[in-house]
């Protein structure tokens, strides 16, 4: 690879995929790592990228993973998601756990094991892919709710701890996307993840590629703190203008 290298984690489907697909479309050697590694070959030969397993919830698996970079320009830490949307009253011990294993220390596995090459690059940017969920609460969405949160307070901690040396760190929350977030949660009940999105107009996975993208080009001085982004329908995490038709 001679040109910059952007590493994309979860990146066989939705915000990670179509962030894989921006950022060559704007020049970078793109590097997909996800554990459906069939899906991410696809892609990788689509945008003429690499493909690697990756699982994040792995010591190993993130540390085979990133031993084969000496400089990375770009990390976008999309890896992530929600189980269920059950009451505290009713939490499931398990589904806390891994949400928490893959957006919160997932992003510090890979954060932490590819700074040396963000560092080395001398033009280092990690983007944090948030959400909404990570700046209010909701009923039933206390386990979503709060490893959001974390991926916040681990954003502005990083920025801390980085000064003076070459690395920006971008924090990216999105709204309601229309991806696979809403069916994997439900369990794959695609009834119940179609009845998220129904009656508004949500954002499309390119949309925040579109910000990711965006960010990462600005001038190396300029550093993107944070974009929240929502659909128009959308006014918070629960608040939405739905128009369904009769």
């Amino acid at each position: 690879m001679s040109n910059k290298i952007a590493v994309v984690t979860g990146a066989s489907s939705g915000i990670g995929a179509a962030t894989a697909r921006a950022l060559a479309g704007v020049g970078y050697d793109v590097v997909l790592g996800a554990r459906r590694v069939d899906r991410i070959e696809a892609i990788a030969a689509q945008i003429g990228g690499q493909a690697f397993y990756l699982d994040v919830t792995s010591a190993e698996s993130v540390r085979s993973f990133c031993a084969r970079f000496e400089t990375v320009n770009v990390l976008v830490n999309n890896a992530g998601g929600a189980i269920g949307l059950e009451p505290i009253a009713h939490a499931i011990d398990d589904n806390w756990k891994q949400m928490y294993d893959t957006n919160v220390l997932g992003l510090m596995r890979v954060t932490r094991g590819l700074l040396p090459a963000l560092i080395a690059s001398s033009a280092g940017h990690i983007v944090n892919i948030g959400s909404i969920a990570g700046l209010e609460a909701y009923p039933g969405g206390a386990g979503y709710t709060a490893v959001k949160h974390a991926v916040v307070a681990i954003s502005q901690t990083l920025r801390q701890e980085l000064k003076g040396l070459p690395v920006r760190v971008t924090e990216i929350d999105p709204g309601a996307v229309e991806t696979e977030f809403s069916l994997v949660r439900f369990g794959g009940d695609k009834a119940k993840a179609d009845k998220v999105y129904e009656g508004i107009t949500p954002l499309a996975a390119e949309d925040v590629a579109d910000a990711v993208s965006w960010s990462v080009t600005r001038p190396s001085h300029v550093n993107i703190d944070q974009i929240v982004i929502k659909p128009l329908d959308q006014v918070s995490g629960t608040n939405f203008n739905r128009v369904v038709k009769p």
